[in-house]
């Protein structure tokens, strides 16, 4: 599509932006670091190779053998049906991302309360859990997959989760909503 010429901006219309916006104080970097983590990312992944086992005490035992490409879903018993619905059909903005991929399970534990603890807001929010399908793993068993679907049901702020749709990871990927603090 070719790209039409900007019309340049008159006076009002400087002046109006600037009214809007009001004052504001220039950068004082001279270049933009690449991309990378999420700050909240970052937090999780700098802290997580300790246990915190008194704060988030999440069980591993009873948890269920999931099949690699099984679609998972869940929802808080006390909570209209209709809210996993609007889940499953992505009516809810993923406001953050948290990726487990590498991670050994006590490190996705302590990784999760900890996302979890930095991305709960004021009203209900959704995330996003990949976990991977466990394609790498030994006898390609998703491993950390059954522990997230294991953990999040014992956790008091989570409301409902599902498998994301194939453009955001499919069954390696979770859509989780979390209750407001």
């Amino acid at each position: 599509m070719p790209k039409r010429p900007v019309p340049p901006l008159n006076d009002e219309d400087i002046a109006l932006f600037r009214d809007t916006i009001g004052c504001v104080d220039p950068l004082t970097v001279d270049f933009l670091p690449p991309e990378g983590p999420s700050r909240s990312h970052r937090r999780i992944l700098e802290t997580a190779h300790f246990s915190d086992a008194d704060i988030n005490p999440l069980s591993d035992a009873g948890a269920e053998p999931i099949e690699q490409g099984e679609f998972l879903s869940y929802l808080r018993p006390d909570t209209a049906p209709n809210i996993l619905r609007k889940l499953k059909r992505g009516q809810f903005s993923v406001v953050a991302s948290l990726d487990l991929h590498g991670m050994t399970v006590d490190a996705a534990r302590s990784a999760i309360h900890r996302f979890f603890q930095a991305e709960r807001q004021e009203i209900r929010c959704c995330v996003r859990l990949v976990h991977g399908k466990g394609n790498r793993s030994e006898r390609q068993i998703p491993v950390l997959k059954q522990m997230v679907n294991h953990w999040l049901p014992q956790r008091d702020d989570v409301v409902a989760f599902c498998s994301a749709p194939p453009h955001d990871g499919g069954t390696g990927a979770l859509y989780v909503l979390l209750k407001r603090r």
